[in-house]
Parts: structure tokens; sequence; C-alpha cells
């Protein structure tokens, strides 16, 4: 299954779909992880990007684009994939479905005032990656898996996190208007835990594996 996840910020989308990736046996392909593995190499892709991102400015779509076209190229894609932090915009979206054909696009949705409190009281554990919240962690400041003191992230504060909501407003969730227009869109209530996300969204791409 060829498969793209949307989400706002704090919607749990990175989560759930490392979780897609392990059950269907797909790559999870985050255009984020691609780039931050490329500046860290110093390759000549990580140079551009970062010049982009030193100025304080998105790297351009066509750069992006040919950094999805070259991973959904490799041998590991051939039985499918999920697509997690691309397309950013119906631009993307239509260049998109110009490289390949997409079986299901699934959108995490999640109320903006519980998007808020998720964010600015997240932890994340610097070690395992693992996030948390404040709320769940009846004092402790440690991770559970690896023992790591957790910490807050710099821009999980309330003013970056509401520019981040906006920007995701402004750019990516006309995403939704244009893939339902396709039939593709699978809309799941992500205001649940984490586990109650994970099997909604588990039979709803269980009938269409059913179906190839």
């Amino acid at each position: 299954m060829n498969i793209v996840i949307l989400g706002a910020p704090g919607a749990g989308k990175g989560t759930q779909a490392k979780r897609i990736a392990e059950h269907y046996g797909i790559p999870h392909i985050s255009t984020g992880d691609i780039f931050r593995k490329q500046i860290s190499e110093r390759t000549p892709l990580g140079v551009l990007a970062q010049s982009y991102i030193d100025r304080g400015n998105l790297v351009p779509d066509d750069v992006t684009l040919e950094v999805v076209r070259n991973r959904l190229a490799e041998p590991d894609c051939k039985e499918g994939y999920i697509l997690d932090g691309f397309p950013r915009n119906v631009f993307q979206a239509e260049a998109l479905g110009g490289i390949t054909a997409l079986d299901a696009v699934i959108d995490i949705h999640v109320p903006v005032s519980r998007l808020m409190a998720r964010l600015t009281g997240r932890r994340v554990c610097p070690g395992c990656g693992e996030s948390y919240h404040v709320d769940t962690l009846e004092g402790k400041n440690t991770c559970a898996k690896c023992g790591e003191n957790l910490y807050r992230r710099a821009d999980d504060n309330e003013a970056t996190v509401a520019e981040r909501l906006s920007v995701y407003a402004s750019q990516t969730e006309p995403l939704i208007g244009f893939y339902n227009s396709l039939g593709l869109l699978k809309t799941i209530d992500g205001d649940k835990d984490k586990e109650s996300v994970f099997a909604k969204i588990r039979s709803v791409l269980d009938g269409l594996y059913d179906n190839h």
C-alpha cells in the first residue's frame, strides 16, 4: 500500500506512521528525517537544504520533490510506503501524483485546543526519542524505556506552537479537501489514546489491503 499520513503538529502522526510501517512491513519515509540525515552527513543536498534553513526559509518544493522521487525509486518501496511530512501543500500533492499512485491518505484529526495542550505539555527523551505528556508523568521526569531525563523542546512553547498550527492551517489543511475530492481521504479521530487511534487506522487499512 502507498499511504500518505496527514495531521497537525501534535496530532501524533509521526508515532502512528512508525506503527503503520512496522505493522505492514513498509518503509516509513519522513522528509524531515531525510533532510536531517543529509545535513548531518554534509552531503550536497544537505548543504543546499541547510542554506535555506539558515535563512529561515522552507526548502523549495523542487528540491523536496527530487528527494521524494529518489527515495520512492529505492527497492524497499516496491511493496509500498508511508509518507510522513510530505506533501505539505497542494502543489506538492499534484506533483506527487505524477510520480506515484496512492491507495489512501490518512488524516489524524485533533481539535486545535487539544493540540495546544498536547504540545506545550510534551516532554521528549533525548536518548530514544520517546514522547510523554506531563499529565501522564505523575511528577516524574525520566524515560520509562531508557531512564534518560526528559526535556521540553524549545519550540513547544505557546507562541511557537500557535505559529506552527497557523502555518499548518494555511498550507497543509487544503490537502484535506484535495485528497477528499479524489476519494482517497480517510479521517481518523486522533483525540483518543494511541492504541485506540492505531486500532482505527488498522481497521481502515486492513479493508484496503484485503482489496489489493
